[in-house]
């Protein structure tokens, strides 16, 4: 998506006109968040949240019944998807997306549930797979034709760690990538090509011995987060606390050139912990980086791009705040092959009622990166509905988001390169899988509930929501 130099000029003005983009304020951030205070504290406020949910047996994800085989679809009908008649806990309210099918974490394999992170797999011929974590491992499922998810089996969390919510799965060729907050996890990297074989009647318990290749160089085996650079050959492990040690929690590199021997080759510890990033070679607009390997960290309060092409010497370029900045948590390039423009999310904004997050309606930031020294903050967009915003990846001209309990969200951000005010970005479909919240002011409670990630990128058109209480959902924009 190249944009015509007038529309380039256009957006520049624009951005001026609008920039909400500040310097860091460093004594803040050394009292609240370089110290960890502000991320100790969002994980405490989790924490003792879901610790009265699992006390009220609302984890327990046998409750939530799986949608029966022989309903083919449930169609978005008038603002709702009705899977069980006259039962509101299984009404959803939605637009433009139709319900292919609903397993629970128990019927996917999990003793314990809660469900994170997610991602997919396509086989050279075509067929889907998901891997879907869960506090003690991660389920894998193909996605049939049909749009139903076809249990394959699971691998357990690492035998030496304790089961954690935080677990978290990105893509590398046909291996999936995954971290986990839990002490001595180090990092897995699962092969799914192991699937194409397995006979959904016996799914597969797969074993960290012989099915896994395993990074231990953490220092204490956590990461809040991983990414990786298929390009360029390697992973990253984001928030590897603590923050202490020499990596600082920041980017630590993963070579995966030879799997039999995972190694670091180095770190960014420049600016210490980085929640999430998304590392690419650059394709731009700022002609002094064009071919360079560049990572875009979201630090807490700051969107931090690295340079990291020399990974035992990487460097920062820039690092720049925003108003309201509460806890810079995710975010994604429009554009991989023109990084021109990225969206953000601050996941405590609308918890902490700061800023454009004040109302208690998710956010997206809009930034123009066509300098990487000089990024701006353009503008945002701001949900219909209350609630907090998590994660989000772009497929073409769609944004795809996870926001807790509002469930997933898909936003057409094409006008951004022509008005990146963010005015003409629009909402085009959305599927809540949290019933629970649908009568509360303003159509959602400000909470950390629900939808946790998604997997948006299947030909298909199929799109996966794995959720924290009761499981994962296929849906799919209707016809």
């Amino acid at each position: 998506m190249k944009y015509s130099l007038n529309a380039v000029a256009l957006a520049a003005l624009s951005s001026y006109a609008v920039a909400k983009e500040i310097a860091p304020d460093e004594k803040l951030a050394a009292e609240i968040f370089d110290s960890g205070v502000r991320h100790e504290t969002i994980m405490s406020t989790k924490m003792a949240y879901w610790d009265s949910r699992r006390e009220q047996g609302l984890f327990d994800s046998t409750q939530y019944k799986s949608m029966s085989p022989d309903v083919d679809v449930v169609p978005c009908s008038n603002g709702i998807a009705e899977l069980v008649a006259g039962d509101p806990l299984y009404t959803f309210k939605c637009s433009k997306l139709d319900l292919y099918d609903f397993k629970s974490h128990a019927d996917l394999g999990s003793n314990g549930g809660e469900g994170a992170g997610s991602w997919g797999w396509t086989s050279p011929d075509g067929r889907e797979f998901v891997a879907i974590a869960q506090s003690d491992g991660s389920a894998f499922a193909e996605i049939s034709p049909e749009g139903k998810l076809i249990y394959l089996g699971r691998l357990p969390q690492y035998p030496d760690a304790e089961p954690s919510l935080w677990r978290e799965i990105k893509g590398y060729k046909s291996y999936i990538v995954i971290g986990s907050e839990a002490y001595y996890h180090g990092i897995q990297v699962f092969d799914m090509a192991k699937l194409l074989d397995v006979d959904p009647a016996s799914p597969v318990t797969f074993n960290n011995e012989d099915d896994i290749s395993h990074f231990n160089g953490l220092p204490a085996g956590r990461s809040h987060t991983v990414q990786t650079n298929e390009e360029a050959g390697y992973a990253v492990a984001s928030g590897a606390q603590p923050r202490n040690s020499t990596c600082k929690s920041g980017l630590i590199f993963i070579d995966l050139s030879d799997l039999s021997n995972l190694t670091s080759p180095g770190c960014a510890a420049a600016d210490g912990y980085v929640h999430d990033a998304q590392c690419l070679i650059y394709r731009g607009p700022d002609s002094k980086y064009v071919g360079e390997d560049i990572c875009y960290g979201y630090n807490e309060d700051t969107l931090t791009i690295y340079n990291v092409t020399d990974k035992a010497n990487p460097s920062i370029i820039s690092r720049t705040s925003y108003e309201g900045a509460s806890y810079t948590h995710q975010g994604w390039v429009l554009d991989t092959q023109w990084q021109q423009y990225l969206v953000l999310d601050d996941e405590y904004d609308e918890y902490d009622h700061a800023g454009l997050g004040e109302p208690g309606y998710p956010i997206t930031y809009i930034w123009d990166i066509s300098s990487l020294e000089a990024p701006k903050q353009t503008g945002y967009y701001r949900a219909s509905r209350k609630g907090i915003d998590h994660n989000q990846f772009v497929d073409g001209d769609y944004v795809y988001q996870s926001n807790y309990g509002g469930g997933l969200h898909i936003l057409d951000v094409s006008s951004i390169p022509s008005d990146p005010t963010g005015k003409g970005v629009s909402e085009v479909a959305y599927f809540d899988i949290y019933p629970e919240d649908d009568d509360e002011e303003g159509g959602g409670q400000v909470e950390f509930q629900g939808t946790w990630s998604h997997y948006p990128y299947f030909k298909s058109g199929y799109i996966m929501i794995n959720t924290i209480e009761r499981g994962a959902y296929v849906v799919k924009l209707s016809s």
